[in-house]
């Protein structure tokens, strides 16, 4: 007798759980991208943000730009009107700091450290902040209500001169969506 209540207990758990809704662990956190464009409007690469426990994650290769350290930073506004992407707004600022990595009255939300592209025009980007998130609430999510671009500057950023960190004006232009 005690065999069959095994087995009844066994088969009723076995048919609960599959009446259960099932969870996925470890289900996808929101992730972004952001087709950067230079004045011109070609494409010139693809960057990736993806959220990690350091903060967000941004990789991508970035082609046809000058050789150097270049500033690049998100921006308030996720618009990429070329040629001079003004749209974007000014550096992605929601606590109101100071600009640059350097700064002790900073940074910005929006600051990243300087990138460098080769003398073949290629940049390779993996950089983490833990400034920013993947999220439309947070005061300092990047899906805001007016979005959020990446903009790449003519020249390095000093990390320290406020408001722009004297990288000069902006050369190309991606907006930052869900992906």
């Amino acid at each position: 007798m005690n065999s069959r209540i095994g087995v009844s207990v066994v088969a009723s758990l076995v048919l609960f759980a599959s009446c259960r809704p099932q969870t996925q662990v470890g289900s996808p956190s929101p992730t972004g991208r952001a087709t950067i464009r230079n004045a011109s409007g070609a494409t010139i690469g693809v960057l990736l943000l993806e959220p990690t426990s350091q903060g967000v994650h941004i990789t991508g290769t970035l082609n046809s730009l000058p050789a150097g350290q270049h500033g690049i930073h998100f921006h308030s506004v996720g618009k990429c009107d070329a040629s001079d992407f003004s749209t974007a707004g000014s550096h992605f600022n929601p606590a109101g700091a100071h600009h640059g990595l350097e700064n002790s009255a900073g940074p910005h939300a929006g600051d990243l450290p300087n990138i460098t592209v080769t003398p073949d025009g290629q940049a390779v980007v993996d950089l983490t902040t833990p400034r920013v998130t993947l999220s439309a609430v947070a005061p300092n999510g990047l899906f805001d209500a007016d979005g959020t671009a990446i903009v790449i500057h003519v020249g390095q950023d000093d990390q320290r001169t406020d408001p722009s960190g004297n990288s000069g004006a902006r050369i190309a232009c991606g907006v930052v969506e869900r992906s």
